[in-house]
């Protein structure tokens, strides 16, 4: 048979990483759950797992960046169908932070009784009785300036590949990934002088979630970046054509976005 392709669409080889990927995720899931339940096992799960998904990602997605680089696989209709993906990644994401939206505001807004034997919910002031919240416009004001800042780096950064700027390109990703790092250092310590634990009150309970998943994901979004930091020193990142830096840049959009509601919902309006 001939190697000839009659179609402008991309056949992957078979891979063994997104099956390892998925089962390492479930296990992270698995361990975590463990370890909020005390296990003496969760926690070094968490760390394995956590390890192996990095691990299997970043076979799985190299395998992504040789098809498109070396191979040139990523036809126009293939870069279609990959946008998309992304953007029904997004739209996923979207709807994990929309429960804990919901949360938050059904326990502030419409308080349930009968729940008072698992969260400290009665009728009342919001927040709950005895709970200290954060100024939300001493540190987490800042780091809403930081998060709106690293959105104009990482465009600068964007608008500089399309444009054959090299050095633009590596100067706007080094001060994002620099901004991202600050703003999870900023919410460490915020979280380390924190006067509420994630078992104090429902409120504790939605505000760690949400913001702890809010910072989950800067931490992926800048390892996202540092990853098109190093691809602009390889030379690997195309100025034509270059979807991982594209889907880095909506990542980290989303990111602000999500940051934005977080800051004026829970920060602002939640805490007062």
């Amino acid at each position: 048979m001939s190697g000839h392709q009659n179609h402008p669409y991309h056949l992957v080889n078979p891979s063994p990483w997104p099956l390892l990927t998925s089962f390492a995720m479930l296990s992270l899931t698995v361990f975590g759950a463990m370890a909020l339940h005390k296990d003496p096992v969760g926690l070094p799960g968490v760390f394995l797992s956590l390890a192996a998904v990095a691990y299997f990602a970043m076979r799985w997605w190299r395998d992504v960046i040789k098809e498109g680089v070396h191979e040139h696989a990523h036809t126009k209709e293939v870069s279609r169908g990959l946008r998309a993906g992304m953007a029904l990644f997004i739209v996923s994401e979207v709807m994990f932070f929309a429960a804990f939206f919901w949360a938050f505001f059904n326990a502030s807004l419409f308080p349930k009784l009968p729940l008072e034997d698992v969260w400290a919910i009665a009728e009342g002031p919001w927040p709950p009785k005895g709970i200290i919240t954060f100024d939300a416009w001493d540190l987490p004001f800042m780091n809403t300036l930081i998060l709106l800042l690293s959105g104009t780096t990482v465009t600068w950064a964007h608008h500089a590949l399309v444009h054959g700027d090299r050095e633009g390109l590596k100067k706007g990703l080094w001060c994002t990934v620099g901004l991202g790092a600050l703003f999870s250092c900023l919410q460490a310590y915020e979280y380390a002088h924190a006067a509420f634990g994630m078992a104090d009150t429902v409120y504790g309970t939605t505000f760690y979630l949400a913001t702890g998943f809010h910072g989950a994901h800067v931490i992926i979004g800048t390892i996202f970046l540092a990853v098109c930091l190093r691809r602009a020193y390889t030379g690997t990142l195309q100025q034509k054509q270059h979807l991982g830096f594209e889907f880095a840049a909506w990542y980290w959009h989303f990111v602000d976005v999500v940051w934005l509601f977080l800051f004026v919902a829970i920060y602002w309006w939640g805490s007062n």
